[in-house]
């Protein structure tokens, strides 16, 4: 009975993964027991935060992915020390004072002391058995085969394995339980046999398997190789050109900043010059007049009389001096101020920029408000149309110089190559006047305000006028005798608010959008800025000048473009102008080159 329950004993202390002792046995929470190792391993290839039982299938949460959380099985690990401490005992000696086992019989299943051992190797049967000594047992160097005992039949070893209730049993149960139909026995041997080759064939796949990902690893490798190695090729060309384009910027920069001293330090000293030439005098005249004002005696002498008389009359000299000349230092330090520095924008090209002379000037416009239209006039003059009445005539320098049409509420203006003038007023009715401003005895059939809504008008080389409506969304072109439009462009889809004659072509700007038109009606180019109010003229050089104006922010930049709305470079970035009531600029060259650029309020002139 002893050794029944030492073997039933024996089966409970071994874990049904690794079919060892258990090892720091650990708990799940279906309560099956596994060595704490083999936990790690079935959580290692599930990859993930839970274990499912190998037993019963349950899953088992793992906290922080650490099999040490698990809770102990300490009846189990006590039972495994208890039995580590004591000996193994005879199983073949009839007294009972058993002695200590010295070998195990893998063949016979037995324990043996020395003496039983003796009488085994004297057993012609049993000479061939493989016996172990308990030394290398104990050591784990050799592990022992098992031999189990049924336990219904303790004295009965389980010699049958059943298929299809999957459990070993002796013979006597076989006879009893698993004779019925369905029930598959082998001899136990057999299984066992069966089960090696099995595991044989499963490890010669793992091991097939193994070396198939090898060689993916191994290949993998190469590639992060040959990724490496472009990494490092790419690097060492990025350092290289990085190199030589701070070589480049670095040369660059020196030649802007000579270019910068060459035309500031001559106007520095100009003005140099100036603020020693006025010290002089100062100085001349301090001196002067402390030596006739700090005298505390009355010359009567001759000489001293002489000397006085002399001073005064320098005194006197430089009394007559002009004040000092204002101008003079207000025209160098123009030249300064005008200097400044352009970033390049363009994407295709790596440089800094440019040095460039740029000065605006702003000037109030006669009446607040008002600005209804901008053109430039035959003579290198700037018109300024407004709604309230009248054209202000403005020079290249921002001077006002007259108004004319002083009764005409002007919405559009345009100049004829023979220097007359053509109005469109209020009403949407057009006027033509003579370089005089006289009003000439020529009709035209434009539309009224409530068929055509708002209008603006401009004139192409040949002297035909363009004259857009906004609410009938067409342009009519008349030619300069009058009468009846020779010609409809319809704008399909878009709003006519500002056009602009280009050769043989226009320009129409609605809101965020400029568009290039045939003069028969066909859109070529589109140039769109979102949210951006966009205005367009035609720059001396006969290239295309938009001005883009952030109203909100109240500033405007301008660049020039090719005749297909691509950008050329940029004039002047992000300018900053007094925010206007109403959002409705004009953008205009002088032809003398300066650009003029206008609100409703001011005229930003740009040399």
């Amino acid at each position: 009975m002893a050794d029944t329950l030492k073997n039933v004993i024996s089966q409970s202390t071994e874990c049904p993964v690794c079919i060892s002792t258990f090892t720091d046995p650990k708990i799940l929470s279906c309560s099956h027991t596994f060595c704490k190792t083999c936990l790690d391993n079935l959580l290692e290839c599930h990859g993930n935060y839970q274990i499912r039982c190998p037993v019963c299938r349950a899953v088992t949460q793992i906290q922080n992915q650490d099999v040490s959380n698990l809770p102990v099985n300490l009846a189990l690990k006590n039972i495994i020390a208890d039995m580590k401490c004591y000996p193994k005992i005879c199983t073949i000696c009839k007294s009972d004072d058993k002695s200590h086992a010295a070998v195990y019989c893998q063949d016979c299943g037995k324990y043996l002391c020395t003496t039983c051992l003796n009488t085994h190797s004297q057993w012609g049967d049993f000479t061939d058995h493989e016996v172990i000594a308990m030394t290398e047992i104990s050591s784990g160097k050799v592990s022992m085969r098992r031999y189990r005992k049924c336990r219904k039949h303790p004295e009965e070893d389980e010699e049958c394995f059943c298929s299809n209730c999957r459990r070993f049993t002796c013979f006597r149960c076989v006879v009893m339980e698993h004779k019925d139909e369905g029930h598959q026995v082998m001899k136990a041997s057999a299984y066992e046999n069966r089960h090696r080759e099995s595991i044989k064939d499963i490890k010669s796949k793992v091991d097939a398997k193994q070396a198939c990902f090898r060689k993916y690893i191994d290949f993998v490798d190469e590639q992060m190789k040959l990724v490496g190695s472009t990494k490092t090729e790419c690097i060492d060309d990025i350092n290289k050109a990085y190199n030589v384009t701070v070589r480049q910027l670095t040369e660059k920069r020196e030649i802007l900043l000579g270019e910068v001293k060459e035309k500031t330090e001559g106007v520095e000293k100009e003005l140099e010059k100036m603020k020693t030439s006025a010290q002089k005098y100062i100085n001349q005249l301090r001196t002067v007049a402390d030596l006739v004002t700090n005298r505390t005696k009355i010359p009567f002498d001759m000489d001293s009389l002489a000397a006085h008389d002399t001073l005064c009359e320098e005194i006197r000299e430089a009394f007559d001096q002009e004040d000092p000349d204002y101008e003079q230092p207000r025209k160098s330090s123009k030249k300064g101020k005008s200097v400044c520095f352009e970033r390049n924008v363009r994407k295709d090209e790596l440089d800094l920029g440019k040095i460039v002379d740029v000065v605006a000037k702003d000037v109030a416009l006669p009446t607040k408000n008002s600005m209804s239209v901008m053109v430039s006039s035959q003579d290198s003059r700037m018109a300024v149309g407004c709604w309230t009445g009248g054209i202000n005539i403005f020079s290249s320098d921002g001077e006002f110089q007259q108004k004319i049409l002083k009764d005409v509420k002007i919405l559009g203006a345009a100049f004829l190559s023979d220097g007359r003038c053509v109005v469109i007023g209020y009403d949407n009715d057009i006027t033509l006047y003579t370089p005089e401003y006289l009003k000439l005895n020529v009709m035209f059939e434009s539309l009224g305000r409530d068929e055509g809504g708002f209008s603006k008008l401009t004139v192409d080389d040949a002297d035909l006028i363009y004259v857009s409506y906004r609410k009938a969304q067409k342009i009519l072109v008349f030619s300069a005798a009058g009468e009846q439009a020779v010609r409809e462009i319809t704008c399909t889809g878009y709003t006519p608010e500002q056009i602009t004659s280009f050769d043989g072509s226009l320009l129409v700007n609605t809101v965020d959008t400029l568009r290039l038109i045939h003069n028969e009606g066909v859109v070529q180019h589109t140039l769109k800025k979102p949210g951006i109010s966009i205005y367009a003229a035609v720059s001396k050089g006969n290239l295309i000048l938009v001005a883009t104006v952030k109203h909100d922010e109240g500033l405007v930049s301008i660049d020039e473009y090719t005749n297909e709305l691509t950008p050329i470079r940029n004039l002047v970035n992000d300018y900053k102008i007094a925010k206007p009531g109403r959002n409705w600029y004009y953008l205009q060259q002088y032809r003398s080159g300066e650009i003029a650029f206008c609100t409703p309020d001011r005229l930003y002139i740009f040399y």
